[in-house]
Formats: structure tokens, C-alpha cells, sequence
């Protein structure tokens, strides 16, 4: 157990310790309970729901790819014809922050692309 412990403290000197909280405007993920809140209202989501968000505000202000984010949550390929598995979670994500597909305050869509939260 010591030396697992010693070649992980040796090997990870480099990363950086992940945020337990991440705040973003009025939205708040606590990433160790695994809970979110939203104008201080607690967000009912899936953990694939949560997961998407938690990869969008880690990634805040990049553009991250469907693929990404369906390859970061299941590990598997991503087939991109006829898949819309990460198309109806985000839509989800939307519908229950109240967050409108026309003008969206928190998930943007950058067509081509995938999807991002503004920094």
C-alpha cells in the first residue's frame, strides 16, 4: 500500500487536484456529491446529465466535441451517423435549467462543432 501510494504521489506531482465545487454564474456543481443548484435551486439530473455539465464547466470557454464528451462519459467510439445520444441529453440539460435552444444563457451550440459554456 505504501509504495502504490508513494508512485502515485511520485507520478501525479504534475496535475492539478480537481475542483470539488465549480461555480459559474448562478449555476453550482458540487463534483463530490454530485449535486448542482441552479438561482440556489437544487437541479434533479442523471449522472450522464451531470457528467456533461461537469466536462462543460471544467472545459469553460472551449468548445468541446460530441464525440469528446460521448468518448469522456462512456469510453467507447463514437458513431456519429445516426447517434444523438449527446443531442437529447443536452436537450434535457436545457429543458431543466430553463435554458431556451434560441438564446441559451448557459449550454451554447457552436454548429459544426459541439457544444460550450461561456467563461
Amino acid at each position: 500500500m505504501k509504495a502504490q501510494l508513494r508512485r502515485y504521489k511520485r507520478y501525479n506531482t504534475g496535475a492539478e487536484p480537481e475542483e470539488d465545487i465549480i461555480v459559474h454564474s448562478a449555476l453550482v456543481l458540487n463534483v463530490r456529491t454530485h449535486e448542482c443548484t441552479l438561482n440556489e435551486k437544487p437541479l434533479s439530473l442523471t449522472p450522464t446529465e451531470f457528467s456533461i455539465l461537469h466536462i462543460l464547466c471544467r472545459e469553460k470557454g472551449n468548445v468541446v466535441s460530441a464525440e469528446e464528451l460521448f468518448h469522456q462519459i462512456w469510453g467507447d467510439e463514437y458513431y456519429s451517423k445516426s447517434n444523438n445520444t449527446i443531442t437529447v441529453h443536452i436537450r434535457h440539460l436545457r429543458e431543466k435549467m430553463g435554458d431556451s435552444f434560441e438564446e441559451p444563457k448557459y449550454i451554447k451550440t457552436v454548429w459544426g462543432c459541439g457544444y460550450k459554456i461561456e467563461s
